[in-house]
């Protein structure tokens, strides 16, 4: 058996020896931990909104960025948060290239998918690098103007109103599998449970449960409010984070549903963490 495990690893290609080797272990490891950071930050200052604070920040990205800046060692901090998501990017592009290491991982949506992950914390880490050189707009800048002027700006092109429903339904049926994944304990096939205790087994669980739901339950209301754009042609419909969460404080719920929303991103980011202490490896 040991030879055979050795022949395979022989045959195995560069790039797919780079891919499971520990230093791509440790890029989605920290990767992850700066995933964690991030939606930590931004649940926090959704909750701080949810009870009419805030301190003007916005409950996204830019005001995550705009927090950590301005913590002691701020700078520091950020350039930290750049060395995560630049290997989290790294991290996803290798499973774009070779396959997820879980049943299926090879078929091309999952490949898509990490695809997708790559160029989208690849976009986050060149902002925060640019606010730290120069406070960039990019940054720090708010989504929900960000969100409004891009999707004015494909409304404007040939064919742009079919691509913004396209893009809005899509993030609909994103928003939907990670509901549907939380709620069916798909993540706990990339931990290694055996490793934790009872008590820490469901606990991790119930974290990825809800902060996996919540997440989802997000992600497909942005998507609606972006086909909606596209079906009155308005762009000014289309909401980024903050905007999508603060919607729901209009709901008859009220606030109550927003903070529900910002506990479940706390939690997730905690579950981001502990997916990177018990994460399988390669």
């Amino acid at each position: 058996m040991a030879v055979e495990k050795e022949r395979a690893a022989q045959a195995r290609s560069p790039g797919r020896r780079l891919a499971d080797s520990r230093a791509m272990d440790i890029a989605a490891r920290v990767g992850l931990c700066a995933r964690g950071v991030i939606y930590v930050l931004v649940g926090v200052l959704a909750v701080q909104i949810g009870f009419g604070g805030g301190s003007g920040k916005e409950a996204e990205r830019s005001g995550a960025i705009a927090t950590i800046g301005e913590q002691p060692f701020g700078r520091v901090l950020l350039w930290a948060l750049v060395v995560g998501l630049a290997a989290m990017a790294l991290w996803r592009l290798s499973e774009a290239a070779f396959g997820q290491r879980v049943t299926g991982g090879d078929r091309w949506t999952r490949r898509l998918g990490s695809l997708g992950l790559a160029v989208f914390y690849a976009v986050i880490c060149v902002g925060v690098v640019q606010s730290v050189l120069v406070g960039g707009s990019s940054g720090s800048r708010s989504g929900n103007q960000t969100s409004k002027e891009y999707t004015a700006r494909v409304l404007d092109w040939p064919g742009g109103r079919v691509l913004v429903g396209v893009v809005g339904v899509t993030l609909v049926i994103v928003g939907v599998v990670m509901a549907v994944r939380a709620v069916m304990r798909r993540f706990e096939k990339n931990l290694r449970t055996g490793e934790m205790s009872t008590v820490t087994r469901r606990t991790v669980a119930l974290v990825g449960i809800v902060g996996g739901l919540a997440c989802g339950v997000v992600a497909a209301v942005a998507g609606l409010f972006i086909v909606l754009a596209a079906v009155k042609f308005d762009p000014g419909r289309a909401k980024g984070l903050d905007e999508t969460l603060r919607s729901f404080a209009d709901t008859p719920a009220g606030p109550v549903l927003l903070i529900a929303a910002a506990v479940g991103f706390v939690l997730f980011g905690l579950y981001s963490f502990c997916e990177a202490r018990w994460r399988k490896a390669r």
